[in-house]
């Protein structure tokens, strides 16, 4: 039996565990889940980390931040080892300096010949109040996650429907042995063989109800509950059980929704 004529069960199967985040080997729920921690003005990660008990360093790897003072206030964090967000002290703000006085404008002094150079007091214009700056707002933080390619090779299968049938994800040709590497930051909900049609497979957590998965493993790496950063080695690229050519099978989701991995990819 072909991976596409097993579609509805498999997809029953996947939706379980999305909807649920569930996985074989962690039934009961022991394990803190992580959390996302949305940005807010005048939190830094150093405040950030010290507040949920994580090493700055540690964070900053895990969310592929290189420079620590260039966060965007509605970033969203990916804090692990915890199971509720917590509060976060923001940085002291410097007083804004009060707008500077308008000086009245000095009257005229009238003489009993004018001068030609003096208007006339009906052409005057009065004073102008001083502009205040508008206020600068920062643009929202983008919706769209920044995954990467899970490995190098050309897309052999695409999404959607094919002789009939739905495809779910992509395919992308590679070599046995080639590593497969996780496409965003998140928590390894699933990893293991017990889905018919995809063998080895991992099913990875991120934020925004996002999840990837990678199917056709040769072997898993990743174990189920492991904190993974993007680009990240998580699989060895192997076979389809109905085929010999070498693939990955590759998905990505909103919630329960499959979608177009490639509107989402570099």
């Amino acid at each position: 039996m072909t991976p596409l004529a097993v579609g509805n069960i498999r997809d029953f199967l996947l939706i379980a565990l999305l909807a649920f985040g569930l996985n074989l080997a962690g039934l009961t729920g022991c394990a803190p889940t992580g959390v996302y921690h949305t940005i807010q003005p005048g939190q830094t990660l150093y405040r950030i980390a010290r507040a949920y008990e994580i090493p700055e360093a540690e964070l900053a790897r895990l969310n592929r931040i290189e420079d620590p003072t260039r966060l965007q206030v509605g970033q969203k964090l990916y804090i692990p080892g915890t199971s509720h967000l917590r509060q976060v002290s923001v940085a002291a703000q410097e007083p804004k300096s009060p707008p500077a006085a308008v000086k009245p404008a000095k009257p005229a002094i009238k003489t009993s010949k004018p001068s030609a150079a003096v208007a006339e007091p009906s052409k005057r214009r009065p004073p102008q109040p001083a502009k205040t700056p508008e206020p600068v707002v920062s643009a929202p933080a983008a919706k769209k996650p920044g995954f990467v390619w899970p490995l190098k090779g050309q897309v052999v299968r695409q999404f959607g429907t094919s002789k009939g049938a739905a495809t779910k994800g992509i395919e992308i040709s590679c070599s046995e042995g080639d590593p497969i590497l996780a496409a965003a930051p998140g928590k390894v909900i699933y990893s293991g063989n017990g889905i018919r049609g995809y063998g080895n497979l991992i099913i990875v957590e991120h934020a925004d109800d996002f999840f990837t998965v990678y199917g056709y493993n040769r072997k898993n790496l990743a174990k189920t509950n492991d904190y993974v950063s993007q680009s990240d080695r998580i699989a060895v690229c192997g076979q389809p059980p109905s085929s010999k050519n070498s693939r990955l099978h590759f998905e990505v989701r909103k919630g329960k929704q499959a979608v177009n991995p490639i509107l989402y990819l570099p």
